[in-house]
């Protein structure tokens, strides 16, 4: 009979081992997902929140402005709202769409005018955070806002 055979295996490194793989093939990957996917839902808000400050500077405009100033004045809001945003984007960055359009009589009945804003990044084709290989199944294809508000 082998000499082998008959004695009990020593397990002493096999925890140290079994950590790290637990550490390497699922703690580190769900780590860096929950922070990306984190990353990207505070570019979303601040997409969203540069939507609504556009629609809202070109909403209350001096009522002599023309159109073409209120939609300056909308982009040159969304720009700023960009900015401090994640990111640091701003309307004439490659990639965002930033749309302002005036619609007449606002479509819910009244006789005002509505400024709508909107704002469009393709975050799966440019994310700004890089994403482990597999990972970007959660992220969105387009992250896109819009906003209205009545001009005064």
């Amino acid at each position: 009979m082998s000499k082998w055979g008959s004695k009990k295996r020593d397990q002493r490194g096999a925890a140290v081992v079994e950590t790290a793989l637990c550490l390497c093939f699922l703690v580190l990957p769900l780590v860096f997902g929950t922070i990306a996917y984190a990353y990207m839902l505070s570019f979303r808000q601040t997409v969203s929140q540069s939507a609504a400050e556009g629609a809202r500077a070109a909403a209350v405009a001096p009522s002599s402005a023309t159109n073409d100033q209120r939609i300056t004045a909308a982009k040159n809001a969304v720009t700023a709202s960009l900015k401090t945003g994640t990111g640091n984007l701003t309307c004439t960055s490659p990639n965002v769409t930033c749309t302002v359009t005036r619609i007449t009589k606002c479509g819910d009945g009244s006789s005002a005018d509505c400024m709508k804003v909107t704002v469009s990044y393709p975050y799966k084709d440019h994310s700004l955070l890089p994403t482990l290989p597999g990972m970007g199944f959660a992220m969105p294809k387009t992250i896109s806002y819009s906003a209205t508000a009545e001009v005064s």
